[in-house]
């Protein structure tokens, strides 16, 4: 006999877990805060690792969904030296096992496969509480709740559910990224674009780097690296977007002028987006019918696995509590022995790092050895 689940958060850990649930016949509903899955804009390109989101796209039985969506060539990569020179070109020959697709096609693949209704959108949580014996209360903005036996936190950095297992918050990571788009590339910026080519492109310099992903639509993502404490950044008025462009190119003087477009051409307001972390190795006590995945359970600073862990995470807590249908702890305490070696050895931040890179490779020849490595 399964216990229904509840899971707080609809990002791609939770409907992960909840799609694994499903095929397993297991019950589940998903309490989502936004309002709608087209409120807001679901971030750009992923790359969906062969040895963790795959595996958790497999279990869900979405492969060919999965096949159906990536976009052919975005596993090409360039390395370039700040001053333009291309220390890397590597073009994407089809046997790479981290094909790209945009985060929100696949967020619809996971929601389209749930039945109607699993998903309650507009739910957002003010507060979670324990009641004894395993069961847990959810109280909601609206002033609704919900008890339930099984409640997973799926609901991010900030996550309302993780106080119930540990006092950890997140904290700033020493790094920022500042996002700029650059539309209809390659006729209206065309050296950006041939800087970037078919795949991603990376700027690597000790405390700042530039990447950036060739997207849908001739598109340029750039994400613009610098560790900076966090008041440097709050001093930087980003309602005016052209004094925030200046003061984030002026890090990046004597650059080459299509790295530097990346940031000073953007077609959109640059946005600041802080990094936080969870200590590394975060873990906690076993607490009788409530557990965390992905973000809520091990937040890092970006290093391409964030996503793929938490899809991991979903369904090996899915297969979990199918294979321990009358022994929820027991399902419980095998997932979290797994989750937490693993998160542990992912996540690589130990401050002064540059989107989660070891200071070992906070140099361009330092991270061509490690991508060429990865590819071995």
């Amino acid at each position: 006999m399964h216990i229904p689940v509840t899971i707080i958060g609809a990002g791609l850990g939770g409907l992960t877990l909840a799609r694994v649930l499903h095929v397993h016949g297991i019950p589940v509903t998903v309490y989502e805060a936004e309002s709608s899955p087209t409120v807001r804009a679901q971030g750009g390109l992923l790359d969906i690792h062969d040895y963790n989101g795959q595996l958790a796209l497999k279990a869900a039985g979405l492969m060919d969904e999965f096949h159906a969506i990536v976009m052919e060539g975005r596993q090409a990569m360039r390395v370039l030296d700040p001053d333009g020179t291309v220390l890397l070109d590597k073009a994407d020959d089809g046997t790479g096992g981290r094909p790209e697709v945009q985060r929100g096609e696949l967020r619809q693949i996971l929601l389209d496969s749930l039945p109607a209704g699993t998903v309650r959108w507009g739910h957002k949580v003010s507060s979670t509480r324990a009641l004894g014996e395993g069961r847990h209360e959810v109280t909601f903005a609206d002033g609704g709740t919900v008890v339930t036996r099984l409640l997973v936190g799926a609901d991010g950095a900030w996550s309302r559910v993780r106080p119930l297992l540990s006092g950890a918050v997140p904290e700033y990571a020493g790094t920022s990224s500042v996002e700029t788009y650059l539309f209809d590339a390659d006729t209206r910026h065309p050296a950006a674009a041939k800087a970037v080519g078919g795949g991603m492109l990376i700027a690597p310099s000790p405390g700042k780097e530039i990447f950036a992903h060739r997207e849908s639509a001739d598109t340029l993502h750039a994400y613009v690296m610098l560790a900076r404490p966090q008041d440097w950044f709050d001093a930087i008025d980003f309602t005016d977007p052209a004094a925030a462009t200046a003061r984030i190119a002026a890090e990046f003087d004597g650059w080459a002028p299509e790295l530097t477009a990346l940031i000073t051409d953007g077609d959109t307001a640059p946005v600041w987006r802080p990094q936080y972390a969870l200590p590394t190795g975060h873990r906690w006590d076993r607490v009788p019918g409530v557990t965390l995945l992905g973000d809520a359970a091990h937040l890092a600073p970006p290093n391409g696995e964030g996503a793929n862990l938490a899809m991991l995470d979903g369904a090996e807590l899915g297969e979990a509590l199918a294979a321990h249908p009358d022994d929820v702890e027991a399902a419980l305490t095998d997932y979290e022995q797994a989750m937490f070696p693993r998160s542990a050895e992912v996540a690589t931040f130990e401050g002064g790092q540059v989107l989660g890179i070891d200071s070992e490779y906070n140099t361009a020849q330092g991270l061509i050895n490690m991508i060429t490595e990865k590819d071995q």
